[in-house]
């Protein structure tokens, strides 16, 4: 049975959250680059939860209940997989229900995955993706205001604070400021937007890359083609220096290589790094940083994941 009060509001908060963060950069091999650069990856499935969304969704619920609402309330949000995996495993530890909006279509490995740890899902039109489930949750939250509290990921300033005290400065002190490129993939953008403010204070000669897919018809789950995907509301155009587009079938082989380099990434970590590759084929000298935000566990029964490009 679900308590009413959620475990943190006492002092006893349970250790799986403190390994949330500090994640370790890894040296990826096996890419064409010059020989005086270098590309490391920060390795975020090295997150409880599996993911980069868990430091997301551990700086809502702290938002939450510094501001007073979340006692007494089920947390609701819209995700594609990783930060609804987060918010069931924090509620599932703390003790507070949760509610998601998902795309009907979500990966069955994800979606058995948030029923096991107690999340309630809502099944929203496929065919309209996050957006879809976006409006859904909004619309519930209209219905029950006082049921809910709306973590709301896409606009939610916890989101890109999470970044701009956390893995911005994980980031500076593990490669000793000697940091100049910044490779991020953009779907909330709050990574992109919250490492982006610390790192280019730190240095505002780093310059930072963001990487998207190159159609709004992409296989780059928790990615957002942002020319055709409502834009989250904290997203800043001046917080990259550069925008690259990558092809999803690009991505999927970039992770395939990777596996086989002992590197087990998911799909959007993919296209970080065949975004850090083209970045650092156009350096002589240069330390490109790609942002990794999910291993490779869900997607390995894909047929996409076996087949060819």
């Amino acid at each position: 049975m679900i308590a009413t009060e959620p475990a943190i509001l006492s002092t006893r908060t349970p250790r799986l959250v403190e390994a949330i963060g500090n994640t370790p950069l890894i040296e990826i091999a096996g890419l064409d680059i010059p020989r005086g650069v270098r590309v490391l990856g920060k390795a975020e499935w090295w997150n409880p939860g599996g993911s980069v969304k868990d430091r997301t969704a551990w700086s809502m619920i702290r938002a939450a209940h510094s501001s007073g609402q979340l006692a007494g309330r089920t947390v609701l949000d819209a995700t594609s997989g990783n930060t609804g995996i987060a918010l069931a495993w924090l509620g599932s530890a703390l003790g507070f229900p949760v509610e998601l909006c998902v795309p009907a279509n979500v990966n069955h490995r994800v979606r058995e995955l948030l029923e096991t740890l107690g999340a309630h899902l809502v099944l929203t039109d496929p065919l309209e993706g996050t957006d879809g489930a976006q409006v859904e949750a909004r619309r519930r939250v209209e219905e029950r205001p006082d049921h809910f509290v709306h973590t709301d990921q896409y606009s939610n300033s916890a989101n890109w604070l999470a970044h701009y005290e956390g893995t911005g400065p994980e980031i500076w002190e593990q490669t000793g400021g000697r940091i100049t490129h910044l490779v991020c993939g953009l779907g909330t953008t709050g990574t992109l937007v919250g490492c982006s403010r610390r790192l280019r204070e730190m240095n505002p000669f780093v310059e930072v890359i963001g990487v998207q897919p190159d159609s709004p018809y992409h296989a780059l789950e928790g990615l957002k083609h942002l020319a055709t995907s409502a834009r989250p509301a904290f997203y800043d155009p001046a917080a990259h220096q550069r925008l690259i587009e990558v092809r999803s079938e690009d991505a999927i082989d970039m992770a395939r290589r990777q596996a086989r380099n002992e590197v087990p990434i998911g799909w959007s970590a993919g296209a970080a790094l065949v975004g850090a590759e083209r970045v650092a084929q156009g350096l002589e000298h240069g330390l490109v940083v790609a942002v990794l935000p999910d291993g490779a566990w869900r997607y390995q029964d894909d047929r996409l994941w076996t087949e060819e490009p």
